[in-house]
């Protein structure tokens, strides 16, 4: 006998799995289904099909190689889902950007969530209650939280209602999928917690957020001494300290109070070391200003 390919050695289990779908009980159907949704599988690239439906169709070439690159690098952080066609054929329902850029790194298999045609109220209950485990780390929860998000229709708001927690927790949880590759997987292998990563997520130069995150890594820095250290990359210029002007000599005393006397104001005579300057009138008072044009006129 033919010794078996490792493609086929690599779907053997996944299609054992779902054969037993359709003798199962509510029961056992309940528990593949949970296994099948919570847990992703490696499935080879050309069992995988692209949803025709998919509403995006253009995607950007230098992105899809920085990801590519990324892939090669770190491996796919984030599975995608699909749903199962046949024991062979699966259709994306979610991460079409991550497989093209999957196949372009020259993947021969990728990590999946598989989907069933009618599993959505099951889906449902087996993500929510992924979510509320104690053993998840913060990557794994914001992958279900988004999962819960694209494949059961659910708000920001609904679903902090569904899961108990409070609408920011979601959307903190949420900013960890936009971190780069590099910073998901040290969350991931709890290198750095949610709070560095919550931390690191509110950077909005991504060339900045890598440094910080390398010292970060290399200091052992705790959550506070990171925000001082973020805030202290962030922090704006000083505004340059204006020079202190010198001391005016008599001369110049003399020529202010000279003027002051001819507008009943106060005048400032200002000159730099190259003998340029200003004289500035100071007024009180619309009568006080007409008064001093009333004598400027008088010397024209």
């Amino acid at each position: 006998m033919a010794k078996e390919t490792k493609k086929n050695q690599l779907g053997k289990g996944i299609r054992a799995l779902l054969s037993q779908m359709d003798d199962a009980g509510p029961k056992q159907k309940e528990e593949i289904v949970q296994d099948l949704t919570t847990h992703s599988n490696a499935l080879p690239m050309d069992w995988i099909e692209v949803n025709p439906f998919q509403p995006r169709v253009e995607f950007e070439s230098d992105a899809l190689a920085e990801l590519a690159a990324s892939i090669k690098l770190h491996g796919l952080i984030q599975p995608i889902t699909v749903r199962r066609l046949s024991d062979r054929s699966f259709q994306i329902i979610s991460g079409e950007r991550r497989f093209r850029a999957a196949k372009l790194a020259g993947l021969n298999e990728i990590p999946a969530y598989i989907r069933l045609a009618d599993d959505q109220g099951m889906l449902e209950m087996a993500l929510i209650e992924n979510v509320q485990r104690q053993d998840l780390n913060a990557m794994e929860v914001a992958v279900s939280l988004e999962r819960l998000m694209q494949e059961c229709d659910l708000t920001h708001e609904t679903l902090s209602e569904r899961i108990g927690k409070k609408r920011s927790t979601v959307t903190n949880y949420l900013r960890l999928l936009k971190l780069p590759p590099e910073i998901q997987k040290s969350v991931k292998k709890n290198i750095i917690s949610m709070g560095h990563a919550r931390a690191l997520a509110g950077i909005d130069n991504l060339s900045l957020q890598l440094t910080i995150h390398k010292e970060l890594i290399n200091k052992e820095l705790s959550v506070r001494s990171l925000e001082r250290l973020i805030q202290s990359y962030q922090k704006p210029a000083p505004k340059p300290v204006a020079p202190v002007p010198t001391a005016k000599s008599a001369e110049m005393e003399h020529m202010e109070n000279h003027l002051k006397s001819i507008f009943g104001s106060k005048v400032m005579i200002r000159k730099d070391q190259k003998g340029k300057g200003k004289i500035e009138i100071h007024f009180n008072s619309v009568d006080n200003l007409n008064y001093i044009l009333d004598i400027l006129g008088e010397i024209e």
